[in-house]
């Protein structure tokens, strides 16, 4: 018998995790017992990248050791050093870049490979995704890569071969607290595409670069540029309404307001706001004064939607005030959710079952031969 879900398989339960879950309505969520934010405030990338990975948060000594392995899978293999040029040229985004490169990683099927060698793959992954992004982009400004440093943390490290330049440590731990609490977020687009391809017993890189396919799409991970050029088109306080009233009459989205799960204020939303406000700049307080007023008039325009400040609203302020390129901004949220849809991949990977839905058939009537089946 088939059963007709709801578009976007809204509210489908598809499977169980234990990785972590989101609380729309309490505008909440968590990383295995954690909560994520609580999580970006206290701890370090490393550490929470360890809880994705074992399942727990570790000891002193355990993240110290899981820093240096980490820090020592971020350097390239040179045959992907040496293609990364070409790709550059080809005009093609960072993220499409990204696939590219990672696709050229050796990586065993997840179907016949031990969990040991599953999250070694996971690993190595994770770690290069900032090392390519950062070549790609410095090669499409006619500049040479920025080879990584094993003594600078995960975000310090991304911002350095990013920029050539040793971040300051606000600058470091706002970039930090942004990725930690970036790293997974439920059954998004994404993650589920890289669980799918997991389920079809395939390596963690063919996971990874599926959902990185996703992930690019404006409506999912390509959205942080977007609200910060809205904040560029509105211009000024004064033209707040207009801009926005002309929007919700052409039908347009409001780039950074509203989020599928969430029915109040994101928490992510709230936290890089906190940040943002910690060193402001013209670009901050101004967009403190289109959050209050976008929200007001959303609450007007569409009286019952409950649509907020979103992750994206004030990512892009916060990653601008950090120096990152807004071409980069995308690219920066995956070297954070590169971590999450491994955990995903590798979890779904215990699970034998192949993700399998079907659809319903809507056009016309098959023929068969000559004869038209009715």
């Amino acid at each position: 018998m088939l059963i007709d879900a709801p578009k976007g398989l809204k509210d489908v339960v598809v499977t169980t995790t234990r990785i972590g879950d989101v609380n729309g309505a309490a505008g909440y969520y968590h990383y295995r017992e954690h909560d994520a934010i609580e999580l970006a405030r206290t701890r370090s990338f490393e550490e929470v990248w360890f809880l994705f990975t074992e399942g727990r948060l570790p000891t002193a000594e355990e993240a110290a050791r899981f820093t240096e392995h980490t820090a020592q899978l971020r350097e390239l293999p040179a045959s992907i050093r040496e293609v990364l040029p070409a790709v550059a040229r080809s005009g093609c985004t960072a993220l499409a870049g990204l696939r590219t490169a990672l696709s050229m990683l050796p990586s065993r099927p997840m179907w016949d490979a031990p969990m040991d060698e599953r999250k070694a793959d996971a690993l190595k992954v994770s770690a290069m995704t900032p090392t390519i992004l950062a070549a790609l982009h410095r090669i499409n400004c006619g500049l040479d890569p920025v080879n990584p440093r094993v003594d600078l943390s995960m975000s310090a490290n991304w911002l350095y071969m990013l920029t050539g330049l040793e971040p300051s440590t606000w600058t470091s731990r706002a970039v930090e607290q942004y990725l930690i609490a970036t790293i997974d977020h439920g059954f998004n687009a994404s993650t589920f595409t890289a669980r799918v391809v997991a389920s079809a017993g395939a390596d963690v890189v063919s996971a990874v670069t599926a959902a990185i396919g996703t992930f690019s799409g404006p409506l999912h991970g390509g959205a942080p540029d977007r609200a910060l050029e809205a904040l560029d088109l509105i211009g000024s306080p004064n033209h707040i309404d207009a801009w926005v009233r002309e929007r919700i009459e052409q039908g347009d989205r409001i780039m950074g307001f509203g989020h599928a799960v969430y029915k109040t204020e994101d928490p992510r939303a709230r936290l890089l706001k906190e940040i943002a406000l910690e060193q402001p700049t013209a670009l901050t307080e101004f967009a403190v004064t289109v959050e209050r007023r976008v929200t007001e008039l959303l609450a007007e325009l569409k009286p019952g939607r409950q649509l907020y400040a979103n992750v994206e609203f004030y990512a892009g302020v916060v990653m601008e005030r950090c120096g990152i390129p807004r071409e980069m901004f995308t690219p920066t949220f995956a070297c954070s959710r590169v971590v999450g849809w491994c955990a995903n991949a590798l979890e779904q990977s215990e699970d034998k079952k192949i993700i399998r839905p079907v659809a319903r058939y809507t056009g016309p009537a098959p023929r068969i031969g000559s004869t038209q089946l009715r």
